[in-house]
């Protein structure tokens, strides 16, 4: 793509003009407050399976989201059409919306003293200039790599190459405005493997902000291939309680569970398990949570949140106790607490861990399972009780045995996060909470 095709900062003042648009449009039919998200984004993607090409996209969108307000009554709206015709319809249908909602006495805007003031440069935007053939040429040497790798390779599930770019921007009638520019480069392989009775699937990827520092074709296409073999001649295991030790790639997903647990949104339904919990101790004195959303490059971070507010560090989780819950500017005041900027989320979640690696782990465990691979939503929110299919490897004195397909773990959230023994120093990076392979002291495995 050429510099000219590209969606980057470029796009930027055209996409706030338009925001102000919106606002002064909000404003002449009569919204008391409003806010609107406009973005724009293009991205090329390519997938291949057997050496052949299956897929190459282009894909370009652009649309805004209109929220406003009359009074305490609240309306929203969306559209992916552009021009002045398409906002007076959008902000007519939000205030249609609005004029038959109930009045809510949390509703508006966060308060004006409270909007980001200053939006540090977070080096988000980084262009890939690969062409469609290149991007179809990465992919086929991933998958050929998968293939040469182990001869028990027998088929291939999809190797895709995706970049985008993109940019949004957020303003309100307080006068607040704000966006960037940003990127988001991936490769991925999933191949499938044959022998001793069985065929196995696994994969592996890397995604990244700057498309030159992906990991290179063929060590992705070799890992995928390895991955795959290794599961053959998977076996259930007889029902035990024992140490469950998660790989670093999964273990994000309980930490995934707990930010989900302390969000505002399910506190204030009454359907989380940690309604009440703020000061109590849920993990090892050892152990923190906290927020970095301001490093540069990184794939969660961002200056301000949904609301506008300038977003900051801090902890969720420090020395084995919860010290924050997640807030937006409406969960807190339903709470009747102050936001924590997290309208939207939490950006760039970092675990503590220890020296140990995975295998360091895997001996330190002795006798258990490792769980490469989760199945199924099986966890209550509102109890906490945990219980998902896996797969993964039987450990015995410290050494993998063999491979484990068929079982279920189970437990409930509140012991396994007290339980955690350790994380290790084989970092996650590739997505938005950074942790090691994480070791529980026990749970159950459901099997034969």
């Amino acid at each position: 793509m050429s510099e000219v095709e590209r969606i980057g900062p470029q796009a930027l003042p055209a996409l706030q003009q338009q925001v102000e648009a919106i606002l002064a449009e909000a404003a002449r039919q009569g919204a008391s407050a409003c806010e609107v998200a406009v973005s724009a984004g293009q991205g090329l993607s390519t997938t291949v399976r057997q050496g052949e090409v299956e897929t190459v996209e282009f894909n370009r969108d652009q649309g805004f989201g209109i929220t406003l307000y009359v009074g305490q009554r609240k309306g929203s709206a969306s559209t992916s059409a552009t021009g002045e015709a398409a906002i007076r319809e959008t902000v007519a249908a939000a205030l249609a919306i609005a004029k038959h909602a109930s009045e809510d006495e949390c509703a508006g805007l966060a308060d004006a003293a409270l909007m980001a003031r200053e939006l540090p440069e977070l080096d988000l935007y980084h262009p890939w200039s690969i062409t469609p053939e290149q991007a179809v040429e990465q992919a086929l040497a991933c998958e050929a790599a998968a293939f040469a790798a182990d001869q028990r390779i027998k088929n291939a599930d999809g190797t895709s190459l995706s970049t985008h770019q993109g940019c949004r921007i957020y303003g309100n009638s307080h006068g607040f405005i704000g966006g960037y520019a940003s990127t988001r480069h991936s490769l991925s392989c999933v191949m499938i493997a044959e022998g001793e009775g069985q065929m196995q699937r696994d994969y592996w990827y890397d995604v990244n902000r700057q498309g030159e520092l992906l990991a290179d074709a063929a060590d992705i296409g070799q890992r995928a291939a390895v991955r795959a073999v290794s599961r053959l001649g998977a076996r259930p295991v007889p029902t035990c309680e024992v140490p469950v030790l998660f790989a670093a790639e999964l273990a994000g997903g309980l930490f995934s569970h707990l930010l989900a647990a302390i969000s505002g949104g399910n506190l204030y339904r009454h359907s989380s398990f940690l309604e009440g919990a703020l000061g109590q101790r849920l993990f090892p004195e050892w152990l923190s949570l906290d927020e970095r959303p301001h490093l540069p490059r990184a794939l969660g971070s961002a200056t301000f949140d949904g609301d506008g507010l300038a977003t900051y560090a801090k902890p969720f989780v420090e020395k084995g106790e919860l010290v924050s819950y997640v807030l937006g500017t409406y969960s807190g005041r339903k709470l009747g607490l102050p936001s924590t900027a997290n309208s939207g989320g939490v950006h760039n979640l970092f675990v503590t861990h220890g020296d140990e690696d995975q295998q360091a782990l895997i001996r330190r465990m002795g006798r258990g399972l490792l769980v490469t691979e989760l199945m199924g939503q099986g966890l209550n929110l509102v109890t906490g009780d945990y219980s998902r299919g896996a797969a993964g490897f039987w450990i015995e004195n410290g050494e993998i045995q063999f491979p484990v397909q068929e079982v279920t773990i189970a437990g409930n959230l509140r012991d396994m996060f007290r339980q955690i023994v350790a994380v290790g120093r084989d970092l996650e990076r590739r997505g938005n909470i950074c942790t090691g392979s994480v070791l529980i002291e026990k749970m159950t495995v459901a099997g034969s």
